[in-house]
């Protein structure tokens, strides 16, 4: 049986708001060196690969055959001077993509969920490792912010 874990994938707007809570906007623009992303870089790479999962998903649902795109992250960030953003802005943006999608999410069904595409690698991937790529990398970012916040001195214990 396919399903999608929506609670993980609903969840992810929540880690990330304790993830940066009690960071000034200053912490949050903080990078360890100039070739690394901050902590407001970070977030706002997140919503563009909710972004560039949010087409994956329709164009597969769409049955287009073509490869699934893949986007420069790094260019992607930078080009859009992420880090003279707000983080307020950034999550709001994160949270309404996040439920938009799982409006549509929670629509499919098993056979919707196992459509398949082709990314850029090459590789066959279901609608539902899609979903579940996206909460991973979610999880990967958060360990990112928190290497981050620890290079900056800012560790905030999780009491």
């Amino acid at each position: 049986m396919t399903k999608v874990n929506f609670e993980a994938f609903l969840n992810t707007h929540g880690q990330l708001l304790t993830a940066i809570d009690g960071l000034s906007e200053e912490q949050t623009t903080w990078k360890p060196k100039p070739e690394s992303w901050s902590v407001l870089e970070v977030l706002t790479h997140l919503v563009d690969h909710s972004i560039v999962i949010s087409f994956r998903i329709r164009d597969i649902l769409a049955g287009t055959e073509a490869r699934l795109p893949a986007f420069n992250q790094d260019a992607w960030v930078s080009g859009q001077y992420a880090n003279a953003g707000k983080v307020s802005d950034v999550l709001q943006a994160f949270h309404a993509l996040l439920l938009y999608n799982s409006l549509l999410l929670n629509r499919l069904d098993t056979a919707d969920l196992e459509k398949t595409g082709v990314n850029a690698k090459g590789e066959t991937v279901s609608i539902k490792q899609i979903v579940e790529g996206f909460t991973n990398h979610v999880q990967r970012h958060l360990g990112q912010i928190d290497r981050i916040k620890q290079a900056a001195g800012l560790a905030i214990s999780k009491s």
